[in-house]
């Protein structure tokens, strides 16, 4: 055996996160004494809410360490399939149709794994999140890109999706609020693309994530829940990442019509087996007192929406940098092109020189623009604006 072929095909074609990669080069950084403010991280920097965590806690006490049925503990699916009734994505409380998984990046790489596979083809819209290219390459599948800029808000239209559709296409990725951009689809937009689907013959995957982090009273629709054939077609991902800062418990939601739901469940019992136990017990006390959740979200979108606004006036107001007004989530992906660098050198220098950790939009398919993330303090926002628009200016 040579070195040559020690590695698999997929061990050799993936590529690593270029976001964690960021994230990691700027932790790094800091631990050798360097002052950087960091924009690249993509969770919240608050804590899970102490209800949350004092129920997983008393899970633990209680004993509850044990394997789960795979597709996620009995009582958290049937809350979940009651709140997707309530939110009309299920036309009844079906828990088979939801399945609990290790982080909503799993969920996104089941349901890919589980519809497409070699000769099927992926469209995802541009700017994307950097994981779905290679979920779709480690499916076996192709993926084909569909670029929307600032000019379009950063959203692709029905008509863009039709024009690249072949034979050959299986499913197509939405993700609204989208990672990078922030970026929300109106509701007329999301049911064009899903009367093309239903037209058309292809599947839909609606990476809802960052579904209840919302500003400027936008509201967040869900495609699954524009009708009985949407409802056939769409799998909706979502997770407590996000929404309840609980990226480190590695907790996501996938629902989806019974089949393809029980493939998941199967794939997953193969995998994983299943998502942390007692972890679950903390997803539970979540969805069972939900106004208490929810009270903790608007606690955090106080912050985010003021970090946002404040982020947002200090990159307008650097010349040569233009940024779009993001609706959701917890970041802005502003032009840099005019200042006459690619994006990844401009990455790259500017935590070099500066010490501004951002990541390259050619990471997400857009050269062009870098990425930021707002999930930090206002103080990091107020010191990195400074040190961004000195580097700015140093390129004239």
């Amino acid at each position: 055996m040579t070195i040559e072929n020690i590695l698999s095909p997929w061990a050799q074609n993936v590529s690593p996160s270029p976001t964690l990669a960021v994230d990691a080069k700027a932790k790094a950084l800091k631990a050798a004494g360097e002052d950087v403010c960091g924009f690249g991280a993509g969770e919240p920097d608050f804590d899970t809410p102490s209800f949350i965590k004092e129920a997983c806690a008393q899970a633990l006490a209680d004993g509850k360490t044990k394997y789960a049925p795979a597709g996620g503990l009995p009582e958290l699916r049937k809350a979940l399939a009651q709140q997707y009734q309530d939110y009309g994505v299920l036309e009844e409380a079906n828990p088979a149709q939801v399945v609990v998984s290790p982080g909503g990046k799993y969920s996104c790489y089941l349901a890919i794994l589980a519809t497409c596979g070699p000769g099927d083809e992926v469209l995802i819209p541009a700017p994307y999140w950097v994981s779905y290219p290679e979920m779709a390459k480690l499916a076996g599948a192709t993926s084909k890109f569909i670029f929307a800029g600032d000019d379009q808000g950063f959203k692709v239209s029905a008509g863009q999706i039709e024009e690249t559709l072949s034979a050959n296409t299986k499913l197509v990725i939405l993700n609204s609020p989208s990672n990078p951009t922030g970026c929300l689809y109106e509701k007329a937009e999301m049911e064009a693309i899903v009367e093309l689907a239903c037209r058309k013959d292809f599947l839909l995957m609606s990476d809802e994530i960052y579904e209840h982090l919302l500003y400027d009273d936008a509201e967040h629709h869900r495609p699954a829940s524009f009708s009985k054939e949407a409802a056939e077609r769409v799998i909706t991902v979502s997770g407590f990442s996000k929404t309840f800062s609980m990226t480190g418990w590695r907790l996501g939601t996938l629902v989806a019509n019974p089949t393809i739901a029980k493939a998941v469940a199967s794939l997953q019992s193969q995998t994983t087996s299943n998502a942390t136990t007692f972890a679950q017990f903390g997803a539970l006390a979540a969805v069972q007192d939900w106004d208490q959740a929810m009270q903790a979200v608007q606690d955090m979108l106080v912050h985010f929406d003021r970090r946002r606004l404040k982020l947002l006036e200090g990159l307008q107001a650097i010349e040569g940098i233009s940024c779009l007004r993001a609706q959701g989530a917890f970041y802005l992906f502003p032009k840099i092109a005019e200042l006459g660098l690619r994006s990844e050198e401009f990455s790259a220098r500017l935590l070099e020189e500066e010490k501004v950790a951002v990541v390259s939009g050619h990471a997400f398919g857009a050269e062009g623009y870098v990425r930021l993330s707002y999930a930090t303090s206002e103080e990091v926002i107020e010191k990195g604006l400074d040190r961004l628009s000195r580097f700015a200016m140093s390129l004239d």
